[in-house]
């Protein structure tokens, strides 16, 4: 077949004979439309990277991949290669021009997100032009895995077999040996028959003795000759159901599938060796389904197949409990990558830790690294309880710690750790297995929570505490209707619970939103007239101007009443952050199916390591100089308002030039 697609392609890359002689040339695409019917995996290669011009579908199912891959290097399509030797092997058959083959060949692919491992049978032939220059690599390939996996399985049983045929040949040869004494004397053919006797009966004691179950069957008619308790037990059939009946007649539920195998053998004289095989048998009237190892083995006399003996072996049990383990393990491996949890084995004698993928991303690792590296990970301030957690998990056998570690791009995260450890004589540690947790976020929101609570309490003290001021002189001068006092007290009050009404306000907006309560009554309204009404308290203050951009004609289906809170917060910022910037840009455009809007100062700006964290609740980013009071919950409400309305918010600043928050609504 190789020589075939050879030749194929030659001829049709460089063609000798006259359009007279060639009535078709069959261009590229129809050249390589007939590669893909071959039933062998054919590809070609381009360049000393082994670039994939061409692979047919059987090509691509042994790699496991798609036609995206057409165009790849090898490299870059099978990544599980580096490491191989195939793309070394790729590149000499393209620098020195020759044909590397290769048969029951170990490759490891990725087939179905699995690594797994094959055998192949392969061929990369440098094809060249007629300057002994190579333009291609012809790769062809036959997965032998099903081949070599039946060869190891085939040794156990073939050694118990070889036992037992050796033993046969023996009364042969024993059978032979008196035949040709026949002619010397009664006596010795009297003793002679006396051997074959004692040997027969060895042999049959030896069949009934031995641990696994065997079936002796004549080969011209299938009669079974002999048959051991194992057997008899492995069926679920009596003696008096086999003896004296043909194979097939006791065990007629197993004839369909494994008669004409065994005819097979009676005819070719080779053994058939199954592993694992399923079948249903009916024991004591019941289907049952089993597991069987066996041998069909053929029993010659003078070259010719005149018995078959089967050596079988239920294997139900241990088929059943490794299919649970593996159940099992698949179980635990898809809890494990749910709940994103790394995790380890870490030798305590050599200092070497196997880790799984997700363990290495935690600690910010793109591939495995040394025992070294992951103990340079953790934060410097953290070493010495990881170091105590180890060394007590050595006496009582529970690893137990949180710690900072350091990414590789200087990024701080927390850990926890948990793990067992495991001992040997005396009760010296020989392992650790266990698990890694990513618990940033949280710590984070521990934190969060802590300066929540810090904040809200200053934050509501103060406007109380001047209220409480408030309202005891006004106790204090209630008499005194005249006094100056009371009207200023008055408004000191009213602002007070303003203030205190906002704080609780903004709490119920963070309930609501939580507990997805937010509601939206949406409508049809022009955004400019929105923009051009809003924020009257900024214009009636007349420290900002804010100027409409856009277009004015513009509407948009959304809750106004929502989008006007969004607005006023932006403003809000924009007056308390930038106070030295008088003009505030309100500006409405048509971006493809969405509204955008957005607020523009030319105050100082945000640094670029604060925006990330702008729309988070609780966030407050407080520059320099700026002393802003607030629960830092405003601008995560507006990230909630737009996010229900199916936009997107988001923030553009720089230091020295100003920010710009804007938001998108789409517009039907």
């Amino acid at each position: 077949m190789l020589l075939m697609l050879y030749y194929i392609f030659t001829f049709f890359h460089y063609p000798s004979m006259s359009n007279a002689q060639q009535p078709l040339n069959l261009n590229n695409e129809e050249l390589l439309n007939v590669l893909s019917f071959s039933g062998d995996a054919t590809a070609i290669h381009v360049t000393e990277d082994a670039v994939i011009q061409y692979a047919n579908d059987a090509m691509l199912a042994f790699w496991g991949k798609g036609k995206d891959v057409i165009g790849k290097s090898l490299e870059n399509a099978l990544p599980e290669l580096k490491g191989q030797p195939f793309i070394e092997m790729f590149k000499k058959v393209w620098d020195e021009g020759i044909t590397i083959k290769g048969t029951d060949t170990r490759a490891q692919l990725i087939v179905d997100g699995i690594l797994q491992t094959f055998y192949f049978d392969y061929e990369y032939r440098a094809v060249k032009n007629s300057a002994g220059q190579t333009y291609c690599i012809l790769h062809t390939a036959k997965d032998v895995s099903e081949r070599m996996l039946a060869k190891n399985r085939e040794q156990d049983l073939t050694e118990e077999l070889r036992a037992a045929n050796e033993e046969l040949q023996a009364a042969n040869e024993e059978m032979n040996a008196s035949n040709e004494e026949l002619s010397e004397s009664r006596q010795e053919l009297f003793e002679l028959y006396e051997d074959l006797k004692e040997s027969d009966i060895r042999f049959r004691n030896m069949v009934k003795q031995a641990p696994v179950g065997i079936c002796i069957i004549r080969a011209h008619d299938l009669f079974i000759q002999d048959v051991n308790d194992n057997y008899l037990e492995l069926v679920g059939k009596k003696r008096s159901e086999l003896e004296n009946h043909t194979i097939w007649g006791a065990i007629p539920e197993a004839a369909d599938i494994y008669a004409p195998i065994m005819n097979d053998v009676i005819n070719s004289g080779v053994p058939f060796n199954a592993i694992e095989h399923e079948l249903v048998l009916i024991r004591d009237g019941v289907p049952e389904t089993v597991f069987i190892d066996f041998v069909y083995e053929p029993v010659k006399n003078d070259g010719m197949v005149s018995a078959i003996m089967v050596l079988a072996i239920d294997v139900s049990d241990k088929v059943i409990a490794r299919r649970s383990i593996e159940d099992m393990e698949e179980r635990v491996r898809l809890a494990v990558e749910a709940a994103e949890i790394g995790t380890f084995d870490l030798n305590v004698v050599k200092n070497v830790m196997l880790t799984s993928e997700r363990f290495d991303a935690i600690l910010g690792f793109n591939s495995h690294v040394s025992w070294k590296k992951y103990k340079d990970a953790i934060h410097p301030d953290d070493r010495h309880n990881r170091e105590a957690a180890h060394e007590a998990a050595l006496l009582n056998g529970k690893l137990l710690y949180e710690a900072r570690i350091i990414h590789p791009d200087r990024s701080v995260h927390w850990i926890r750790v948990q793990g067992k450890v495991y001992y040997g004589k005396e009760r010296s540690p020989l392992r650790i297995l266990g698990t890694l947790l990513d618990i940033t976020q949280v710590k984070r929101l521990e934190q969060q929570k802590d300066d929540f609570i810090s904040i809200a309490s200053h934050e509501l003290k103060t406007p109380i505490t001047s209220l409480k001021a408030s309202l005891q002189l006004l106790e204090k001068i209630k008499g005194d209707r005249s006094s100056l006092l009371i009207p200023k007290l008055i408004d000191q009050s009213i602002k007070g619970v303003k203030k205190i009404s906002t704080l609780v306000d903004d709490l119920l907006n963070v309930s609501r939103t939580r507990e997805t309560q937010l509601k939206l009554n949406k409508s049809i309204f022009n955004v400019s007239e929105l923009l051009e009404g809003c924020c009257n308290h900024v214009r009636v203050a007349g420290k900002h101007e804010l100027i409409f951009q856009g277009d004015k004609m513009l509407t948009v289906f959304a809750d106004e009443h929502a989008i006007d809170q969004v607005l006023v917060n932006f403003v809000n910022n924009a007056v308390k952050y930038a106070p030295d910037s008088p003009k505030i840009f309100l500006i409405s455009e048509k971006v493809g199916s969405m509204m955008r809007i957005a607020v523009k100062d030319n105050g100082p700006g945000i640094s670029a390591d604060k925006i990330p964290y702008l729309f988070e609740r609780y966030y407050q980013a407080q520059p320099g100089g700026f002393n802003n009071s607030g629960l830092g919950l405003g601008l995560y409400i507006c990230a909630e308002i737009i996010r229900k309305h199916g936009g997107e918010i988001g923030v553009e600043s720089e230091l020295g030039k100003g920010s710009t928050f804007w938001f998108t609504l789409p517009l039907r």
